[in-house]
Parts: C-alpha cells; structure tokens; sequence
C-alpha cells in the first residue's frame, strides 16, 4: 500500500504524519510554529528520510486554496506573525518531488471525517471546530466547497444572548460567532479558562445559544447529512444536549426531518477521528491529490 504523507499545520504546531490510502496514520511527529524557516526546515527534513508518493496539507488560514490562482498554496492575511504571506505549497514542493493537496485545517478535517470518520458514507457532511478560533468545512456531493476562496464559517454574524454584554475579541469582527463564542471569548467574559468552568456553569447555556444560532444558518443553506463538532470547547460534553435542544428551538419544526428531531443525538456528533481528525483529514488530501483530484 502506497505511503502518504500529512501535514496539519496548525498556529500553535505542525503535527507531520506518514499514513496510507485506508487512513491509518503510522507515524506523527509535531514542532512548534514559530518561524516559517524555523518550522518548515522541520518539517521538510521530516519528509525528506520518507518515501511518500504525495502529501496533504491541512493549513490554519486564511489561505488561498483556488488551483491556477498566483497565490495558490499561500498563507494570506493570517494575523500570525512571520506566516502572512508564505508560500507554504511552494516550500513543499521545491523540496520534495510529489504531488501536494492543500485546503483549510477544517475543510482537511471534514474530509477526514467524510472519509474514514462519523460521515463515512454518507454525502455531505459539515465539520466545525471550536477551541482558539472557530472554523469549519464542508463537504457537498462528496467534494470540498471552495469559490472565490475556502469558506469562513466561524466569522457569521450571530443573534446575541440577551444577557451577554461581551463585546467580542475578533479582530475583524468583534462580535462574529468567533469573537463571542471561541475558547478565548469564554475566559474573557467568566474571567477563568473554559476548561475551569464546572459543566453546570451559566458559560455553557450561553455558549449553545451562539453555536445553534450558527448550526441553524448551516442547516437551513447547506443542509447536511451530518455535523460533526469537535475542538477543545466541544470537549465538554454537556455542551452536545444544550446545543441539540437549542437548535430544535431555533428551528421551529420548520425542517421537518427525523435527524433534526428524534435523531438529533446522532446528527450532530463528536469527531469519530478523535484528535486525529486533522491529520486523518491531511492524509485524504494526500489521496486526492495522488489521484489527480
């Protein structure tokens, strides 16, 4: 079976993978993000001692994703320092002689998810992360959605909770679903990290209130077979029942369908990849890539 690699390049680290076509991830190693150089010398002498027929990169962003644009396989306005502007596809590919897939962490995620994960076959699905930021990707008739470029799910704009007075720390937005309800928005309006809060603590209401404003959105345009939450906020397991009930609440019996009612429980769900669902989501670029894809 043919060798793959993986790349989930995240703000904080790069966790590297070798894997193969089925998704089993053999080996992984991770550095820290610091400088472009710094990193990918890293990473570049990781792959460089393995013999991969292709490798994925599932990429913080924002990126540039669109195959023929002059910017493809770029790291664009990301507001991390030194990566703004960084060829990451083209540091890869002078260095190593394979074919490169290249999307968003979170499109890598649902595709991993779709793959080998809780979507495995069905048709679409959508993935949604939630710890430092918010993002999410989707994946419709079985491809990845792109367009003008990767689509920023964690920056809708959300009805606010009536007793939250948070202005929101995004720095484009403020008061986007990111800057009221990522891991940082939380340690900010309760004074302590999320992870400190008891799992009865008013925080986590609040907090389902603003995802199931977003779900809602997601449900009623894109209308998924599956959603999958996963992230460090998403950790908390209470969250799960407060959202499925919000959600319920928003819609109104609008859609009628059973995965929206009796089945919610088993519509919107954790990830089945666990922490390895970027990566997993790595390895099926790398496939697509390989395939020509």
């Amino acid at each position: 079976m043919k060798l793959l690699g993986a790349i989930e390049a995240g703000g904080t680290k790069f966790v590297c993978g070798i894997g193969n076509e089925d998704g089993t991830i053999i080996d992984r190693v991770s550095f820290p993000t610091t400088t472009p150089q710094e990193t990918m010398g890293l990473v570049l002498d990781y792959f460089s001692a393995k013999e991969v027929e292709s490798i994925g990169i599932g990429s913080f962003g924002p990126i540039d994703p669109v195959i023929g644009s002059p910017t493809y396989g770029y790291i664009t306005t990301t507001p991390k320092p030194h990566w703004g502007g960084y060829n990451l596809v083209g540091a890869v590919t002078e260095q190593l002689d394979v074919p490169v897939g290249f999307d968003t962490d979170v499109n890598g995620a649902a595709l991993g998810e779709y793959t080998w994960g809780a979507a495995q076959g069905l048709d679409s699905c959508l993935y949604i992360t939630v710890g430092t930021g918010i993002g999410a990707g989707a994946v419709v008739g079985g491809k990845l959605i792109h367009g003008l470029s990767h689509p920023e799910m964690g920056h809708i704009l959300v009805r606010r909770h009536p007793e939250d007075h948070y202005e929101g720390f995004c720095p484009y937005h403020g008061d986007c679903l990111e800057g009221l309800a990522a891991g940082p928005a939380i340690g900010k309006r309760w004074g302590k990290p999320a992870g400190e809060l008891l799992s009865d603590h008013p925080a986590w209401a609040m907090e389902a209130h603003y995802l199931a404003h977003a779900l809602m959105n997601y449900v009623l345009i894109l209308s998924p077979q599956r959603i999958v939450m996963g992230g460090g906020v998403m950790k908390q397991s209470q969250l799960f029942p407060l959202i499925h009930t919000k959600l319920q609440e928003l819609l109104g019996g609008y859609v009628q369908h059973p995965a929206l009612n009796e089945a919610i429980g088993s519509y919107i769900v954790p990830p089945q990849l666990g922490d390895n669902a970027g990566l997993s989501g790595a390895l099926g670029l790398a496939k697509l890539a390989l395939d020509g894809q």
